[in-house]
């Protein structure tokens, strides 16, 4: 199931009070740093500084105060924990996150001054709650991460706000992690502006979609962690599977190399921070696989440590 485009008009509605309308901003960089003309979708200015606060607050909302009186749960990484813990607090509701025990500290602290609860769990176990949509011992109103129409119909407010700042463009970039961002943008582009080129980006480390639409069916990858460590996963949902095939014309796998020289570029040029995931699309961008044309690369976030931002760029 996928929202409509009357469901991702209402859901702009009801997330304007606590998601922004972002900027859409070309790369000032040229040939031969570049095969396209990029432009970034400055999801790094959200108030939690990642998309996720749209699908997370379209969910909530709809869902109402007095439904969720007894909190909330979500599994995430960081940034959906963000994005929940954030709405979370607006609504005067408890709010508990399930973490991965290798999620990175930056986004972990972010959490709590939220004033999330956070449980670190193995991976086994966190990707299990993704499943079951519980946690032993939470009773609370679980908010998926990627997998829910409501969620997707948030995200995919950001591509109204693309064909109205750009209505010529000609691609998009999309990272690729659960693949609530990419089926939601999709969904609506599929809808307004079918002759749009819509990728998805991953990062060598952990492409499971690629594999997937290789193969035809979900495929378990390696997984290798990295500085990229807002998308990539073993395996993807079968489920989303499913809505990617139908909406998406393909993954552009890129290394780590690349997406650390996009990092750079984009804070070198636009002086905008980037996290490794919204560097992917960045990289695929300007790789000038999505095409030589306009094309945006949906930068999903900025929530990247510091020091290892400066470690990255500096070289």
């Amino acid at each position: 199931m996928l929202p409509t485009l009357s469901e991702v008009e209402a859901a702009r509605g009801r997330i304007a009070g606590l998601a922004l309308r972002t900027a859409l901003v070309k790369l000032q960089a040229e040939a031969p740093e570049m095969a396209a003309e990029v432009w970034l979708k400055l999801e790094s200015l959200q108030p939690i500084g990642s998309f996720k606060i749209r699908g997370a607050a379209n969910a909530m909302v709809r869902l109402g105060r007095e439904r969720l009186a007894g909190g909330v749960l979500t599994a995430s990484a960081g940034n959906m924990a963000q994005g929940v813990a954030y709405c979370a607090r607006r609504m005067a509701i408890a709010a508990t996150i399930v973490a991965p025990d290798t999620a990175p500290q930056t986004k972990l602290r972010a959490i709590e001054r939220l004033g999330g609860r956070v449980i670190l769990a193995p991976s086994a176990d966190w990707w299990q709650c993704f499943e079951t949509r519980a946690y032993p011992g939470v009773e609370a109103t679980f908010i998926h991460a990627f997998d829910d129409p409501d969620v997707m119909a948030g995200n995919g407010t950001i591509a109204l706000e693309l064909l109205e700042d750009l209505p010529n463009l000609e691609a998009v970039v999309i990272p690729w992690g659960g693949g609530g961002l990419a089926c939601g943008i999709a969904a609506v582009l599929r809808e307004r502006a079918p002759q749009v080129k819509i990728y998805a980006a991953e990062v060598e480390t952990a492409a499971p979609l690629a594999a997937a639409l290789a193969a035809g069916a979900p495929q378990t990858v390696a997984y290798q962690p990295s500085f990229v460590d807002g998308i990539g996963s073993k395996i993807v949902f079968a489920s989303m599977f499913e809505r990617a095939q139908r909406l998406l014309d393909g993954s552009l796998v890129v290394t780590l190399a690349e997406a650390a020289a996009a990092m750079k570029l984009a804070a070198a040029r636009n002086r905008v921070i980037l996290e490794g995931a919204a560097a992917c699309a960045v990289a695929a961008a300007l790789s000038g696989r999505a095409g030589s044309g306009r094309v945006v690369a949906i930068a999903s976030g900025g929530n990247i440590d510091l020091a290892k931002f400066a470690e990255l760029t500096a070289g």
